[in-house]
C-alpha cells in the first residue's frame, strides 16, 4: 500500500515536471530566448501566503541558516528540474526489487 502511494505520487510529480517544463518551452519560444521559472517563483505565484507560512515554520522550528542555505537553494532551482528529482525520489521509494529466481518459479 505504501509503494502504490509512493508511486502515485511519484507520477503526479512527473506530471506536474512535464506541465512546467512544456510552460516553460511555450514562454521560451514566444519570447524567443530560454525562459525558466524557478520553484520559487511558481510557488509564489500559485500561493504566496504558503511559501511564507512555510519561511516561517522552517525558520522558527529548524533554523534560519536551514531557510538561507538550503531551501532558498531549492526554491531558486528551475521548477521542472526539482518536480524531477522530487519524482524519482518517490519512484526509487515505492521501487520493487524483482524476484532473482524470475517470473515462473515457484
Amino acid at each position: 500500500m505504501i509503494r502504490f502511494l509512493f508511486r502515485l505520487l511519484s507520477l503526479v510529480a512527473l506530471a506536474i515536471a512535464v506541465l512546467a517544463a512544456a510552460i516553460d518551452s511555450i514562454e521560451s519560444v514566444a519570447s524567443s530566448e530560454v525562459v525558466m521559472t524557478s520553484f520559487g517563483a511558481a510557488w509564489a505565484d500559485l500561493s504566496s501566503s504558503t511559501l511564507a507560512l512555510v519561511q516561517t515554520g522552517v525558520e522558527h522550528y529548524i533554523g534560519a541558516w536551514i531557510w538561507q542555505n538550503g531551501v532558498a537553494w531549492v526554491l531558486g532551482q528551475p521548477a521542472f528540474a526539482v518536480f524531477l528529482l522530487l519524482s524519482l525520489f518517490l519512484w526509487m521509494c515505492g521501487y520493487r526489487k524483482p524476484s532473482l529466481a524470475g517470473r515462473f518459479a515457484a
